[in-house]
């Protein structure tokens, strides 16, 4: 049996600031673990459907993104099966991925896709500045671990640490 096709995407606005969170994750996963081969990392900065390519190349697709739910700045989510269209609908996404739908329509062109979201609610969506709030900056090497941890943990994928 073949090995899952895992696509890691980082998704966001990089010019607004924690928006930006998903991309920075995808990076900070980048330099410092050694992915396996049947493991892609991609930057979908803000493409949304346009994504629709890479998600029919993969079984699983992993997002990175921020997500503005009701916790406290920093909290980490997990969101998978009917949460992902509770929380990046249009009202809730920070750059109106819509996700969901654009699983829906890989499943509709004969290609169904596993997704799981790793977001962070942000500390600052407001401002329109290159670069994490110094508090999201702090954040990333939590998330990250958390999300190493989690795939590990699920028997998903071994990753080893630069």
């Amino acid at each position: 049996m073949d090995k899952k096709r895992i696509l890691i995407l980082g998704v966001g606005n990089e010019l607004l600031a924690d928006e930006g969170f998903g991309v920075r994750a995808l990076e900070y996963l980048q330099t410092k673990y050694i992915w396996p081969d049947n493991v892609h990392l991609m930057d979908g900065g803000t493409l949304g459907v346009m994504l629709m390519t890479e998600l029919m190349a993969c079984d699983l697709v992993v997002v990175l993104d921020v997500v503005d739910g009701k916790e406290a700045p920093g909290t980490v989510y997990l969101l998978e099966g009917e949460d992902l269209r509770q929380s990046l609908s249009f009202k809730n996404s920070m750059h109106q991925l819509d996700l969901p739908d654009t699983l829906v329509t890989c499943r509709m062109a004969g290609h169904a896709v596993e997704a799981i979201v790793f977001g962070i609610q942000p500390f600052d969506m407001q401002s329109t500045y290159y670069g994490l709030t110094q508090q999201a900056q702090n954040r990333l090497p939590y998330f990250c671990h958390k999300v190493v941890e989690t795939l590990r943990q699920r028997g998903i994928v071994e990753v080893s640490s630069c």
